[in-house]
């Protein structure tokens, strides 16, 4: 192949839209990234439309673009490409699909970023576990549940919110633990970048060790339901703060999920392979493969 075919060439476009930055990458049908590029996520629901179509001429360079996928926070339809994403107070409703497939014809597919996170893990990071189960600590907290590589979706199509999961907490300050959907005992609220800010008035990167051991105490009361209930083969922890708390918090929080998980077997718990990159790499995937 010619440089000048290598430019002509078709290109697949991932979106990872989330609340603290865009990111958004092209790749070829072999699923190599040929370009990629990063930039903070603005507030405002047109500066945030105007960014990523910004970033996706940046990246496709001109070339025909096959489709797109993308990765983005929920609350949402998949089907009709409608997002609320509940960490961008701004966006109600956006229609995305449409507005993203006028602008640029070619299909657009876009679920809950923690869909999209477990389809990169099983699609790049070898994973081919029967039941595997992807959960993500970054602004927020939620999970993907993949079925011999299928997502799992619940009644109507709707997407299980395992962040907001009751939890029996442990917590230097109680009456900070409000959850953004407005419920008092979340595992998001104790989890979450967002939580951990509200709770100790600091970011996750400057917890004291105890503070850390109560992030891990409530992870792991939220991995032991998540077990008892879904019987996963592997978990696997992507987003921020999971990667920064690194494998020390990974070894409490599955200690745990260990002593409190009694009836059902333990299952295998690890770090994401993917480093931050795994929302974009899922993007990838669905912009290729689509969305059942």
């Amino acid at each position: 192949m010619t440089l000048s075919d290598q430019n002509d060439a078709a290109v697949y476009v991932g979106l990872d839209i989330g609340g603290t930055k865009f990111l958004v990458a092209s790749a070829d049908a072999q699923c190599r990234i040929l370009d990629r590029i990063q930039e903070p996520t603005p507030q405002s629901l047109d500066d945030g439309l105007n960014a990523l179509n910004r970033m996706i001429a940046l990246v496709s360079k001109g070339r025909k673009i096959t489709s797109m996928g993308a990765a983005i926070g929920g609350p949402l339809d998949w089907k009709k490409g409608i997002v609320s994403p509940l960490h961008q107070p701004e966006w109600r409703d956006v229609p995305l699909k449409t507005i993203m497939e006028e602008r640029w014809k070619s299909p657009f597919f876009v679920d809950v970023d923690t869909n999209v996170a477990a389809l990169g893990e099983y699609h790049f990071g070898d994973e081919r576990a029967p039941r595997f189960l992807y959960l993500t600590l970054s602004t927020g907290m939620g999970g993907g549940f993949l079925i011999d590589g299928k997502i799992f979706r619940g009644m109507d199509g709707g997407h299980p919110e395992i962040g907001h999961q009751s939890i029996n907490f442990q917590c230097s300050y109680p009456e900070r633990v409000v959850c953004e959907c407005g419920a008092g005992d979340c595992l998001e609220a104790l989890v979450s970048g967002n939580g951990i800010r509200r709770i100790y008035e600091k970011p996750a990167e400057k917890l004291s060790q105890q503070e850390w051991e109560e992030v891990a105490y409530n992870l792991g009361q939220g991995l032991r339901n998540l077990s008892a209930v879904y019987l996963p083969d592997v978990i696997v922890l992507g987003g921020g703060v999971a990667i920064g708390g690194g494998e020390p918090l990974l070894a409490a929080a599955v200690k745990q999920m260990e002593k409190r998980l009694h009836i059902v077997p333990a299952p295998q718990v690890r770090l994401s392979r993917l480093g931050h990159d795994t929302a974009l790499l899922g993007a990838i995937a669905i912009a290729l493969h689509g969305l059942d």
